[in-house]
C-alpha cells in the first residue's frame, strides 16, 4: 500500500501537468508546417519552423538546469506554462503578411520548444527528489508514458476543435492546456530544502558539473545519445516507408496509430522490472528490439507486414519509456542535480537532432532501404553501450545513486 500511496501523493503534482503538456503539443504539432504554410512560407522554410521545437529545446536544456538550480523545480514549472503560453499566443497572432507574420509564428514555435524543455527538466528532477528510489524507474516510465498518452490524444482534440473555430482550434484547446497545467503547478507544493543545500546547488557551474561528471558523459551518455537518435528516427521510417511501398495516407495513419498503442500500453510493466530487477533489462531490450525492428523494415512489401513490423518498433520503444530520465536520475548527484539532467538531456537532444539527419544522408547516398537499416545498427550500438555501461542489477543501481 506504501507504493500505491506514494505513486497517488505525485499524481496531481507531475503527472497531471504532464499530460496536459502533451496534450498541448499533440494539439499543435500536425498544423506547424499548414499554419507556417498559410503565412506565406515555402515548403523547405516550413520544414525548418517544425524543427524551431526541437532547437527551441537544444539552446535551452542547460540553462533550464541552471534556471531549476535556482529558483527550484516547481517555480520552474511554473515560468515554463507562462513561456509557453506567450508561446501559443504569437502563433495565434496574424499580424503583418509575408515575412513579418513568419517570424512572429516562428519566434512563438521557439518559445514553446524552449518551455517544453524547461518543463521536463523541472518535473523529471522535482519526481526524482519526491520518489524513493525502489520506485524511481515505475515513477519516471509513468512520466513518460502519461505525456505519450497526451501526445496520441492531443491530435484527436486538435481536429475536433479545428472543426468548430478552425485552424486556430488546435491553438486554443493547446493554450487552454498549458493554462491548466500552469494552474496544477502552481497549487504544487515545494520540495523542501535546507538553507545549506541551496547555497551548495547555487556553487554548481554548468562546466565544474560536467568536469565532475565527465566519465558517466563520455560513457552512457553516449548511450544515451544513440538511444535518442534510433527512437527519433522511427518517427520518420514508418510513414516514409508506407509511402515508399504507395499505401495511402489513411493507410499509415492506421498503422502509426496502432503501433502508438503499444508503445503506449507497456511502460509501467516496464518500469517494475527495471526497479526490480535493474535497468539493463529494459535499456538493453529496448534497444536492441528497435535495431531488428528497423532492420526488417525493408523487407516488408505491403500494408499487414509493415504493422506487425510496426507494433514491433512500438513495443521496444513502449518498454523504454522513461529510461532516459531513470538513468539520468541515477548517475546525478544530490546537490546540483538539475544542472547535471540540464548537460545529460542536451546528450539526449543531440542524439534526437542526429538521428533523422543519418537516415537523410544515407537514404540520399544509397536509398531509402539502408538508410533505414543504418538507422537500425544505431539501435544495436546503442544496446551494446547500455549493456556495458548500466549496472547489472537493481542493487547495484542503489550503491551508484548512493556513491553520487
Amino acid at each position: 500500500m506504501a507504493e500505491e500511496f506514494r505513486l497517488r501523493s505525485v499524481a496531481v503534482a507531475v503527472y497531471g501537468p504532464a499530460a496536459l503538456f502533451g496534450l498541448a503539443e499533440g494539439s499543435m504539432l500536425p498544423v506547424v508546417a499548414i499554419s507556417a504554410i498559410d503565412r506565406g512560407a515555402t515548403t523547405s522554410v516550413a520544414a525548418l519552423i517544425g524543427a524551431l521545437i526541437g532547437i527551441g529545446a537544444l539552446i535551452t536544456n542547460i540553462p533550464a538546469g541552471i534556471l531549476a538550480t535556482r529558483v527550484g523545480e516547481r517555480k520552474s514549472m511554473l515560468l515554463a506554462a507562462f513561456v509557453s503560453a506567450v508561446g501559443l499566443a504569437l502563433c495565434l497572432v496574424n499580424i503583418g503578411s509575408g515575412q513579418s507574420a513568419l517570424v512572429i509564428y516562428g519566434a512563438g514555435v521557439l518559445l514553446i520548444g524552449a518551455a517544453g524543455s524547461v518543463y521536463g527538466l523541472a518535473r523529471q528532477s522535482y519526481l526524482t527528489e519526491a520518489v524513493p528510489l525502489h520506485m524511481r524507474a515505475r515513477a519516471l516510465s509513468t512520466l513518460g508514458g502519461t505525456m505519450r498518452v497526451g501526445l496520441f490524444v492531443g491530435p484527436f482534440g486538435g481536429a475536433a476543435a479545428m472543426q468548430i473555430w478552425g485552424p486556430a482550434g488546435a491553438y486554443y484547446l493547446s493554450l487552454v492546456a498549458v493554462v491548466a497545467a500552469g494552474v496544477v503547478a502552481y497549487r504544487v507544493p515545494d520540495l523542501e530544502t535546507t538553507e545549506e543545500h541551496r547555497a551548495a546547488a547555487a556553487s554548481i557551474t554548468t562546466w565544474g558539473m560536467a568536469k565532475q561528471k565527465w566519465r558517466v558523459y563520455a560513457t552512457l551518455g553516449v548511450g544515451i545519445l544513440l538511444l535518442s537518435a534510433i527512437r527519433q528516427t522511427r518517427q520518420t521510417v514508418v510513414p516514409l516507408w508506407a509511402a515508399h511501398l504507395g499505401l495511402s495516407p489513411t493507410v499509415s495513419s492506421l498503422i502509426y496509430g496502432f503501433a502508438g498503442a503499444i508503445d503506449a500500453l507497456v511502460f509501467y510493466p516496464a518500469g517494475k522490472l527495471m526497479d526490480r530487477r535493474g535497468r539493463r533489462w529494459v535499456a538493453v531490450p529496448s534497444s536492441f528490439v528497435l535495431g531488428v525492428s528497423f532492420v526488417l523494415m525493408p523487407f516488408t512489401h505491403g500494408p499487414v507486414l509493415l504493422g506487425l513490423v510496426a507494433m514491433v518498433m512500438g513495443f521496444g520503444n513502449g518498454i523504454g519509456s522513461g529510461i532516459v530520465m531513470t538513468l539520468g536520475a541515477d548517475v546525478s548527484p544530490t546537490v546540483g542535480r538539475p544542472t547535471h539532467l540540464g548537460i545529460w538531456n542536451e546528450l539526449a537532444d543531440v542524439g534526437t537532432g542526429l538521428g533523422p539527419l543519418l537516415l537523410a544522408a544515407v537514404t540520399a547516398l544509397a536509398g531509402l532501404g539502408l538508410g533505414i537499416v543504418a538507422s537500425g545498427l544505431v539501435g544495436f550500438a546503442a544496446a551494446g553501450a547500455m549493456w556495458t555501461w548500466i549496472p547489472r542489477s537493481a542493487r547495484r543501481v542503489r550503491g551508484v545513486v548512493e556513491r553520487t
